[in-house]
């Protein structure tokens, strides 16, 4: 059987941080007419892919799914289990925000099948939470790590922003410092990118908010590395350091170039070379589950060179470019006609290559879309 990872987006948050452009809605009216929409989605697509592929993730992201009853995600996960042949010991996520749950809760989500957590911290300052526009404060966000951890939750990952307004090297290490102190096998740390249409764009656009440049940026990205690194955690991607055995499996689905679907509102999913996306408005979605099953609202076939493209710049941002893999199922030509630009990134230290292997180093990831951007 082929491995699959299945998405399930819930859209429902209580309101909107200036920094996010994830679709999500600020109202609890259609919970119960988007469960009946996302069973019957699943169970449409359960037709068309249960037979040949075996579950091996199924990630809750958002909106805040943490927000939402246990025994709603519990009725989407038995649902699933019975649509789709699920792995005996898939990874199964649930994005998780400081201020939504305690320990009972948390609890209940572990005994309903989450093994793994995903808790949005963003940053154990204060100051900066506010800028965020966070609900919580850093002593919420360290009990919620505790609680979950005392719920039975071993798996515990969190996510981390850098390079914010006005944010020192000392504050930024601090950030990390805590993290580490605290029960955390995974951390994803990104830096803070505008996206537009959000409230953040608009108050840079508007002089409102300086941001630091790309030289800061990169400093700071080179720091977390080093400090990750000497704690114990491996940097398997660009932006997520793991203890050894705590890779996301359903991250590196997409990073590996695996078939994954995507159930609800604004997802995505892709599957032996074809790509669709849904609906972003929930009414809209609703209404295209009703009349004919699925809510996607556009496709695509790639091209061999897209798939090539593709595969190569998720290989690099990841765990390295597999030479074999990219002979026999892409572009057998492709490494040659970029052997020149290879051997002068091997020379000026962003990448080393082994006999199957091409991986950047961490030179070579600060600078990642730069080199990615320059392939033939």
């Amino acid at each position: 059987m082929k491995e699959l990872s299945i998405y399930i987006h819930i859209p429902f948050c209580d309101h909107k941080c200036i920094y996010c452009d994830f679709y999500s809605i600020i109202s609890y009216e259609n919970v119960s007419a988007y469960l009946i929409s996302l069973k019957k989605e699943i169970e449409f697509y359960s037709k068309l892919y249960r037979k040949e592929h075996e579950v091996i993730s199924i990630y809750f992201g958002g909106g805040t799914p943490s927000f939402m009853k246990p025994e709603y995600i519990r009725e989407i996960i038995s649902f699933t289990h019975e649509k789709f042949n699920v792995k005996f010991d898939a990874e199964i996520t649930l994005e998780t925000n400081p201020g939504t749950v305690d320990k009972e809760k948390l609890k209940a989500f572990r005994e309903i099948g989450i093994n793994r957590i995903s808790i949005g911290v963003q940053s154990f300052n204060n100051d900066e939470l506010e800028f965020l526009t966070r609900i919580h404060n850093s002593n919420t966000a360290i009990q919620t790590l505790i609680d979950a951890e005392k719920s039975g939750f071993q798996n515990i990952s969190l996510d981390l922003i850098f390079n914010l307004p006005n944010q020192t090297k000392e504050k930024w290490k601090y950030n990390l410092e805590k993290a580490v102190s605290l029960p955390v096998k995974h951390i994803s740390a990104y830096s803070l990118i505008l996206e537009r249409g959000t409230i953040l764009n608009k108050m840079v656009l508007d002089g409102k908010v300086d941001l630091r440049d790309a030289d800061y940026d990169a400093d700071l990205y080179e720091l977390t590395i080093d400090f990750l690194t000497e704690k114990g955690f491996e940097q398997y991607e660009v932006s997520n350091f793991s203890k050894p055995g705590y890779q996301c499996t359903h991250n590196n689905t997409y990073w590996h170039y695996k078939n994954y679907l995507g159930f609800g509102t604004s997802a995505h999913s892709f599957v032996n070379g074809k790509r669709w996306w849904n609906y972003s408005g929930l009414t809209f979605y609703n209404e295209s589950i009703k009349i004919k099953g699925d809510a996607r609202i556009g496709e695509e076939i790639l091209s061999q060179k897209e798939k090539t493209d593709e595969f190569v710049m998720l290989s690099l941002r990841s765990t390295g470019l597999n030479l074999c893999t990219l002979k026999n199922d892409f572009d057998s030509q492709w490494l040659e006609r970029n052997k020149k630009y290879f051997n002068q990134l091997i020379n000026d230290g962003y990448l080393f290559w082994t006999e199957n292997f091409i991986k950047l180093t961490k030179k070579g990831y600060a600078v990642c879309d730069e080199i990615l951007a320059k392939f033939k």
